[in-house]
């Protein structure tokens, strides 16, 4: 089910960003300069946990996270974060 050859330690999780919006709701589309980085994605592998720290998360769940949190990384072309799940402000 897993999209990428990656597995998370402890309790982290490796995510899919969503893209962002081309239009507004009124309709206005929005530049690529003005775009917001995007602030929810799918949670594609998750870790273990540890013994203090239940995983809470699963492959598959979509997620909000902070606008600045998890490290961006690229795997066969194509752009994940992974973050520890504390990150994680919400499962959707």
């Amino acid at each position: 089910m897993s999209e990428v050859k990656i597995k998370p330690l402890a309790d982290r999780v490796v995510i899919k960003p969503l893209e962002a919006q081309e239009k507004t709701a009124s309709g206005i589309i929005i530049p690529d300069s003005a775009k917001e980085k995007p602030q929810r994605g799918t949670v594609i592998a998750a870790g273990p946990g540890t013994k203090d720290e239940k995983m809470e998360v699963k492959v598959g769940d979509v997620v909000l996270y902070g606008k600045y949190a998890g490290t961006e990384i690229n795997i066969d072309g194509k752009d994940y974060l992974i973050m520890k799940q504390t990150d994680i402000l919400a499962i959707v």
